[in-house]
């Protein structure tokens, strides 16, 4: 019998359901799937979908869930813990895997499991979201542009809207770790926000202050290029990252249990994420650069849907191309799998060579 069903899980989370209520427009009826049975089975009779209770922790009943399910969409963070017991069950199972990870750490991890879903014939591909196709693309596109190219400096600014409760939540396990960037090749840890600068996105009038970050290029721009040396950066606002630079100073105050029980608290008040009118508004802006040996420079910028939009957008982008039989064996990135214009598939995309 052939598999061609995908299973959804963590479809009761904000960035989950709204995967969920578009997949009908491109064709997929998405299995429901979940801890949280009340939450998952209203959504599901909603939407007229079936749904699975399924618990991370039961190795066993999470392998016979996915017995007939041709694709696992993992919407469920933090993936540092969820990643795993997954793609465990996948590689078990030969079910291909995507999910909207963007920690540098579980790219990682991830990857080393390249050969075994080679011998399965199935794809591992995280970073199916905001995090990380649109920069993936761009990096890929650049690269193409001058192709050798030795340096990639990535930049992005989202414009009004705001986290989502989850993604607040992710962001809080990884308060208090360091920032990171790609030199000669390997990945080199550094204080968060180390470095500074200002880029010109477009349809804004002036600069926009950005820091470096540990974004998950780190590991996916170089997986998708080859470029040895990257740097990845997020706008904010500059007296913020004058206090970020003093992170060091009390890293051991951001990784005690009494202060992130209390963020944990203030994370569980707010609302689950940015609502239609606002993500219909918002817009995310990226600016890229490559540099060769000879100084040799080309940069292009790209503006996108609101960043949770894009990301449903996208991630039922690649899961039908899944579905339908065209996809990478083994560990790919969203423009290794299917190059830099994967992005431009996705409505109100656009993408621009800046000539100098």
């Amino acid at each position: 019998m052939q598999r061609n069903r995908i299973l959804l899980y963590g479809a009761n989370g904000y960035t989950g359901e709204l995967i969920a209520r578009y997949a009908g427009q491109y064709g997929l009826t998405p299995i429901l799937a979940g801890r949280k049975k009340t939450a998952i089975e209203a959504l599901a009779k909603e939407l007229n979908l079936d749904f699975r209770i399924i618990e991370l922790d039961d190795s066993t009943g999470l392998k016979a869930a996915l017995e007939d399910i041709a694709l696992v969409i993992q919407a469920a963070g933090p993936y540092h813990i969820t990643a795993q017991p997954m793609i465990d069950a996948c590689i078990a199972t030969n079910t291909h895997y995507i999910d909207l990870n963007g920690d540098l750490d579980v790219f990682e991890l991830l990857h080393k499991y390249d050969q075994q879903a080679k011998a399965k014939d199935i794809m591992i591909l995280p970073g199916a979201g905001f995090d990380v196709v649109p920069t993936d693309c761009l990096a890929l596109y650049l690269k193409q542009q001058l192709p050798d190219a030795d340096h990639l400096t990535i930049a992005f600014a989202v414009i009004g809207s705001a986290l989502s409760r989850g993604t607040s939540i992710s962001t809080l396990h990884k308060l208090g770790t360091p920032g990171a960037t790609r030199k000669n090749g390997q990945i080199a840890y550094e204080p968060m926000g180390k470095r500074g600068m200002s880029v010109k996105f477009p349809g804004h009038q002036q600069p926009v202050f950005v820091m470096s970050i540990p974004w998950g290029d780190i590991s996916t721009a170089y997986f998708s290029t080859g470029i040895p040396n990257i740097t990845t950066y997020t706008a904010i606002n500059k007296a913020a990252w004058y206090f970020l630079k003093a992170q060091s100073l009390f890293n051991w105050l951001l990784k005690t249990s009494f202060l992130r029980g209390i963020l944990m608290g203030i994370f569980k008040m707010q609302s689950a994420g940015p609502n239609q009118a606002v993500r219909d508004k918002a817009v995310s802006h990226i600016w890229g650069k490559v540099t060769n040996a000879k100084g040799a420079s080309i940069e292009a910028t790209m503006e996108t849907p609101e960043a949770y939009s894009l990301t449903a957008y996208a991630i039922l982008v690649i899961a039908k191309k899944i579905i339908n039989g065209d996809y990478k064996p083994g560990y790919q990135t969203p423009a290794s799998a299917y190059g830099p214009d994967l992005v431009m598939e996705i409505p109100e995309v656009k993408r621009a060579l800046i000539q100098k």
